[in-house]
């Protein structure tokens, strides 16, 4: 598939994602969600790729949202299955990836733009980033998983205020508020996302894999993530990393994870 609004570059073992739409501050519209689904698949897929760091182009936006006049005419019926397919093939995508996906914010993140920035593993943000949800001032809600990860990463409380109020929040209020990890400065945040990258590198896929995975059960409804957690647990000692890092560990030097 021809890349039109997004760019991959591969840098050792890391993989960096660019949201390549800086006439629209990054916008979302339904090519640019496919595009992020098909490369996400191909570099999960590219085992030399240990973790995946997506940002936007420029300075100014990480994604400063969806593409409104996408869908401005469209009926409920429409709505809806813009809302399905979008989580389907990238948000929950995303979030279930077995490959780290990181977030490096950049700018603005708003509405679709926050909402992908949280389906990722984590966040770093630039000091100049802007975060929000606005979608209630369009007469709509957020539809790709707003309004059931914001409250998982920042509390009930907080979450409706900021659904609410469709108020935006500076870096290190989202900092305060646990929706990132870090804010650097701008110049910096690429490099200091990509350090973070390399010790994530450095580790066992596999046990990454199977980790994501049970952190993941917690917040599946039906799902008992204890129970995930003593499956994978038990399904990483069969695995050659498992024997690589305990052999490493006893011979005292540093595993190299053969990520099988």
């Amino acid at each position: 598939m021809k890349m039109e609004n997004i760019l991959i570059e591969k840098q050792e073992n890391i993989a960096i994602v660019t949201i390549n739409r800086p006439e629209k501050l990054n916008a979302l519209n339904k090519a640019t969600i496919q595009e992020l689904h098909e490369g996400f698949k191909s570099l999960n897929e590219d085992k030399s790729v240990k973790v995946i760091i997506v940002t936007g182009s420029g300075e100014k936006a990480f994604v400063a949202g969806a593409d409104i006049s996408e869908f401005a005419n469209f009926s409920v019926e429409n709505g809806g299955l813009l809302a399905a397919k979008g989580q389907e093939i990238l948000f929950d995508y995303v979030q279930n990836l077995s490959t780290p996906v990181i977030a490096a914010v950049n700018g603005f993140a708003l509405g679709g733009g926050l909402e992908l920035a949280m389906a990722c593993h984590f966040r770093v943000a630039s000091d100049n980033a802007k975060m929000g949800l606005p979608e209630v001032t369009l007469g709509v809600i957020p539809g790709y998983g707003g309004t059931q990860r914001l409250p998982q990463l920042v509390g009930k409380g907080r979450a409706m205020e900021m659904i609410m109020s469709a108020a935006m929040i500076d870096a290190e209020t989202a900092k305060n508020y646990g929706l990132v990890n870090h804010v650097v400065p701008q110049a910096e945040l690429l490099e200091f996302t990509k350090g973070i990258a390399t010790k994530i590198t450095k580790n066992s896929s596999v046990a990454i894999a199977k980790a994501i995975e049970a952190v993941n059960a917690n917040y599946e409804d039906g799902v008992n993530g204890y129970e995930t957690e003593i499956k994978n647990f038990g399904a990483c000692f069969g695995t050659e990393d498992f024997k690589e890092g305990t052999t490493a560990f006893l011979e005292k030097r540093k595993a190299v994870f053969p990520g099988k």
